[in-house]
C-alpha cells in the first residue's frame, strides 16, 4: 500500500514519533511533505515523550493525534497509556502506528525476537484495539477498519495499526545528510586504537555492528565489548553500573545522539555518581541514522554544556580526527568522569555486516573478561 493512502485514510493533522526502519516509508513521506513542523510533525526523544506530546495536542485541539514508533518502543508508552490516555483516567484518544520488528516467522535480529512475539498482545492487554497492515491489505479494507476505529476513538480510547515488513511504500527517495566530515566507523576505529584492552559498552544500531567488524579486521577478540543490540538509550547506564563496580578499570561508552536523547536523565545520574574511570563518548550525527537518517534535535543541543550541567567533570567536543585523538588520549589518562562529543557524518558502508556471535555469547565472553579486572 502506498503510504499516501494510509495517511489519507487516517485523516490526522498531527504526527509525532520515533523513526523506525519498518516505517521508513511513513517517515520519508512526513519529512518530504511536512518536514519538522511543531504544529504538524515532531520527532520526539522517546515513545513516551511522543505519547505525552500527543496528549497535549489533543487537549489543545480536541483532535486525534498519530504516534508512530518501532515496536521496541512499546515499553516506553505503557505508563502514559495506562495512567494518562486510558479511558479510565483522562480518556485521551490516539492512533498508534507501530512497525513490527521480530514478527514470528519472519527472520530478524535477536533483540527483536521476544518483542515481536508480544507486540500485538501488549497493545491488546492495554485495551488498544489493533489491526495488522500487511502487503495484502487493500485501501477498501483499511477504510472500513478506520471507520470502526473512529467509533472507538470517540469513546476516548486508543487504536493501533501494526505494520508488517514491506506493507507500506513511498516512491520518492529522501536523502539525509549533514555538513560533518568524519564517518562513524572511522571514529570508532580511532577510539579502539586508544582504548586498548579497556572494556567498551556500545550503543544500539550500526555503532555496535561497526565495532564488531573493526575487531574482526584487527584480528582481536570480542571479549572487550558489550554490544547493546537492543534497549536503546541505556548503554551509558550499563557502563555506569560496570564503572562503579570496577573502579580500577577505565570503562568507555560509545553512545549515539538519538540514544542519549532517548533517556537523557541517565546523564544526570552519571554526573551525580561521578565515576572517575568512565568516559562517555556521544557520536553526534544529529540523526536516527541506523533506521534511515531522520533528524534528531541533537543538532540544536549543546551536548558539552548539558554534560557539565549534569555534573560531568570534563566535557569537550571534537570535530576533527586530530582533535578526537587528542581528547581520547587525554581521557585515557584523566582520573575524572569525562564526556567527548564527536561530530559525525550520516551514512555507513552498504556491506556492513552484523555480529556473528549471539547476544548470550557476547554477554558470557564480556563477563568472563570483566571478571579478570578490578
Amino acid at each position: 500500500m502506498k503510504v499516501q493512502s494510509l495517511v489519507n485514510i487516517i485523516g490526522a493533522d498531527f504526527y509525532t514519533g520515533v523513526p523506525d526502519s519498518q516505517l521508513k516509508a511513513l517517515c520519508d513521506y512526513l519529512m518530504d511533505n511536512v518536514g519538522i513542523d511543531p504544529k504538524r510533525h515532531i520527532i520526539a526523544a522517546n515513545e513516551g515523550n511522543c505519547t505525552a506530546l500527543a496528549a497535549g495536542y489533543h487537549l489543545a485541539t480536541g483532535k486525534v493525534p498519530v504516534v508512530y514508533m518501532q515496536n521496541s518502543g512499546e515499553g516506553n508508552i505503557i505508563n502514559p497509556l495506562a495512567s494518562l490516555l486510558s479511558d479510565k483516567v483522562y480518556a485521551i484518544p490516539a492512533i498508534f502506528i507501530i512497525g513490527w520488528r521480530g514478527e514470528p516467522g519472519v527472520h530478524d535480529e535477536p533483540q527483536h525476537i521476544y518483542q515481536g512475539e508480544v507486540t500485538v498482545k501488549l497493545m491488546e492487554d492495554m485495551d488498544v484495539k489493533t489491526f495488522i497492515i500487511s502487503k495484502e491489505t487493500t485501501e477498501e479494507e483499511l477504510t472500513a477498519v478506520m471507520e470502526d476505529f473512529r467509533k472507538v476513538l470517540a469513546q476516548g480510547k486508543c487504536v493501533a495499526f501494526v505494520v508488517r515488513k514491506g506493507a507500506i511504500s513511498y516512491d520518492n527517495k529522501v536523502v539525509y545528510k549533514n555538513d560533518n566530515s568524519m564517518s562513524r566507523e572511522e571514529i570508532i576505529r580511532h577510539i579502539t586504537a586508544v582504548t586498548g584492552n579497556d572494556p567498551i559498552v556500545s550503543t544500539t544500531g550500526k555503532a555496535s555492528r561497526e565495532l564488531f567488524e573493526i575487531r574482526e579486521a584487527n584480528g582481536q577478540g570480542h571479549q572487550f565489548d558489550f554490544l547493546t543490540v537492543g534497549s536503546m538509550g541505556h548503554s551509558s547506564s550499563i557502563a555506569l553500573g560496570i564503572a562503579i563496580n570496577k573502579p580500577e578499570t577505565k570503562v568507555w561508552c560509545i553512545d549515539g545522539d538519538g540514544a542519549a536523547l532517548m533517556h537523557m536523565g541517565a546523564m544526570a545520574v552519571i554526573g551525580a555518581n561521578k565515576p572517575a574511570n568512565m568516559v562517555h563518548i556521544i557520536i553526534n550525527n544529529s540523526a536516527h541514522e541506523t533506521v534511515g537518517g531522520m533528524p534528531t534535535v541533537a543538532g540544536n543541543l549543546d551536548v558539552v554544556a548539558a554534560a557539565k550541567a549534569c555534573g560531568y567533570e570534563y566535557a569537550a567536543c571534537a570535530d576533527s580526527f586530530d582533535a578526537l585523538d587528542s581528547e581520547l588520549k587525554a581521557a585515557k589518562e584523566r582520573n575524572a568522569l569525562s564526556l567527548i562529543e564527536v561530530k559525525c557524518s550520516i551514512g555507513a558502508r552498504a556491506d556492513l555486516g552484523r555480529p556473528t556471535t549471539t547476544a548470550l555469547e557476547n554477554k558470557q565472553n564480556f563477563m568472563e573478561y570483566l571478571g579478570k579486572l578490578k
